[in-house]
C-alpha cells in the first residue's frame, strides 16, 4: 500500500510526472487522493427557500458546513449514508454534487435572458446549476453525444426543474454545423477527461492512465474546445475545464485557444484556493499567461482536483 492506494495502481511514469509536477508535495496528493471525499449538495433555490431547508435539514440531524465559493452549497459532515435517497433529493429541492464541480458554473457566471450552451452536458450537475443562476430565465441548451447519457441529463433536468433548458444531441465537435457560428453569449466545456482528480472516488482512473490514453483524450479535448470557441459571440465568454490534473488537458489545450485568438481571464472566487496553471511542462512552453488558469489540487480546499480556465472571444 502507498498512502492508502493499492500496490500496482500508482504507474512509475505517473510518479515520475507528478513528483516532478509537485516535488514535496507529491506524497500529501496521494494521501488526499486515498481518502474518500467529503460529501456535499446544492440546494436549489428555484424550488425551495434555501434557508427553509437548511433549518429541516439540520432538525433532521444533518451537520451542513458551507461551501465559500457557492452560497447554495453545502458540505454533508453528517447525514443520511445516501443523500440521493432522501425525498428532498427526489423532489429536486438539493443535487448531490462535489463541491469542486461547483466551481465551473459560477466562474462562468451566466447572467438572466443570456444564450447559453453547455456543451458537455451530462450528467447534469453543471446545467441545473447554470439554469438555476439563470433564474430560468433566458435559453441554456443542454448537449451530448449519446443517447444514453441525454436520458441521464433529461432525468436531473426534470427532477430539478430547469425549465430553460433544451436538451441536444449532438457530437460536440461539429458545435457550429448543428447551432451555427457565434450563436451563444456564454459556453461552458466541462470536458470527457482521465478524470485523474476523481481518485478520491474510485481508484479506476489511476488503474486506466497512461500517457498514450491522455494524449488520445487530449486530442478529442482540443476538438471540442475548438467547437466551443467557434459558436461563441465575439465578447463573449467560455469556461473550459476538467477533473484531471494532468497538463496536456489542460493548459496545452487552452494553449492552442489561445493561438486561435482566445484571451484568458483571471477568475476571482472568494473563499477558494487554487495554483496558477503551468508556464511550462515536459518540451512545451505555455507562456506566462496561462497562469490565470485554475490548478485545483484535493489538497487545497479538501475537494476532488480540478482545472478552470476563463476564456473572452474579442470584438
Amino acid at each position: 500500500m502507498s498512502d492508502g492506494i493499492p500496490e500496482g495502481l500508482i504507474k512509475p511514469e505517473f510518479e515520475r510526472r507528478y513528483r516532478e509536477l509537485l516535488g514535496e508535495e507529491y506524497d500529501i496528493l496521494l494521501s488526499f487522493m486515498a481518502r474518500k471525499p467529503i460529501p456535499s449538495i446544492r440546494l436549489n433555490p428555484m424550488k425551495v427557500d434555501p434557508d427553509w431547508l437548511v433549518a429541516r435539514l439540520e432538525e433532521s440531524g444533518w451537520v451542513l458546513e458551507p461551501i465559500p465559493w457557492y452560497e447554495y452549497g453545502y458540505r454533508v459532515r453528517k447525514g443520511p449514508e445516501r443523500l440521493g435517497n432522501t425525498e428532498w433529493h427526489q423532489l429536486g429541492l438539493y443535487y448531490v454534487q462535489e463541491a469542486a464541480s461547483m466551481i465551473p458554473p459560477v466562474v462562468l457566471s451566466p447572467n438572466p435572458g443570456e444564450r447559453v450552451l453547455d456543451l458537455a452536458a451530462s450528467p447534469g450537475s453543471k446545467t441545473t446549476q447554470l439554469s438555476e443562476m439563470m433564474r430560468h430565465e433566458g435559453v441554456l441548451v443542454a448537449n451530448d453525444v449519446t443517447p444514453d447519457r441525454v436520458d441521464a441529463l433529461i432525468a436531473n433536468i426534470q427532477r430539478m426543474g430547469s425549465i430553460n433548458v433544451v436538451v441536444t444531441l449532438s457530437d460536440g465537435r461539429r458545435a457550429h454545423q448543428f447551432f451555427g457560428e457565434e450563436k451563444f453569449d456564454k459556453v461552458l466545456l466541462d470536458a470527457p477527461c482521465s478524470s485523474l482528480g476523481e481518485v478520491r472516488r474510485s481508484w479506476g482512473a489511476l488503474a486506466r492512465w497512461s500517457p498514450k490514453s491522455v494524449n488520445k483524450i487530449a486530442r478529442l479535448q482540443l476538438s471540442l474546445a475548438k467547437a466551443a470557441y467557434r459558436v461563441l459571440k465575439k465578447g463573449g465568454v467560455m469556461v473550459y475545464s476538467t477533473c484531471t490534473l494532468e497538463p496536456k488537458e489542460n493548459e496545452w489545450v487552452v494553449y492552442n485557444l489561445l493561438k486561435l485568438g482566445a484571451v484568458l481571464e483571471e477568475p476571482q472566487l472568494e473563499g477558494l484556493r487554487w495554483r496558477p496553471g503551468l508556464e511550462r511542462w515536459m518540451d512545451w512552453e505555455f507562456g506566462s499567461e496561462l497562469r490565470k488558469t485554475m490548478r485545483i489540487y484535493p489538497q487545497d480546499n479538501d475537494t476532488i482536483g480540478f482545472f478552470v480556465a476563463l476564456l473572452r472571444k474579442p470584438t
